[in-house]
């Protein structure tokens, strides 16, 4: 399972996953949760959000590990108008929790060896990982950059939100 999500070095090498928008912390910066360093990063800023409605903060700070594709702003944004500030209601926090444990899959899958296949999520469901032309989707999400390190696991980025089936 640890192998599906991750990339395979030559992706990496090649240069074609990476995000120049999604800035890294300084290698000197303080170890975080991965909770931690989206929370530190303004392009995660709806979906910490949408942690903080689902009450996922502190599991997601728990010790994982945790592999995380995270949407970012922009991935949200793309969703119908309204949908977000919908699900962020107190009285969808279930649907939500549902939607953003879907993206997280249980251990620290390092990008290094992805294979395309089929991945169980927190949330119960599989992902679709597909690995083709030096890129990698998942759900036909595309991940924009990877290996950003966490005390507690690994984020992935993803150019939309994935659904549950």
């Amino acid at each position: 399972m640890k192998r599906i999500l991750s990339l395979t070095v030559a992706t990496l090498v090649a240069g074609a996953l990476v995000n120049s928008s999604i800035a890294e912390k300084p290698a000197a910066a303080k170890a975080e949760t991965v909770v931690g360093i989206a929370a530190g990063n303004k392009d995660f800023s709806t979906l910490v959000a949408a942690v903080k409605a689902a009450g996922l903060v502190d599991t997601l700070s728990g010790n994982g590990p945790f592999t995380v594709v995270a949407p970012t702003n922009d991935a949200f944004a793309k969703l119908p108008k309204g949908t977000v500030e919908d699900l962020l209601k107190p009285e969808n926090k279930a649907k939500l929790a549902a939607i953003l444990t879907y993206h997280v899959v249980a251990g620290k899958v390092l990008a290094a060896d992805v294979k395309t296949g089929k991945v169980k999520t927190v949330q119960g469901g599989e992902l679709d990982v597909k690995v083709a032309d030096g890129g990698v989707t998942v759900d036909g999400a595309k991940v924009v950059k990877t290996d950003i390190i966490g005390t507690n696991g690994v984020i992935h980025v993803i150019d939309g939100v994935v659904l549950p089936k």
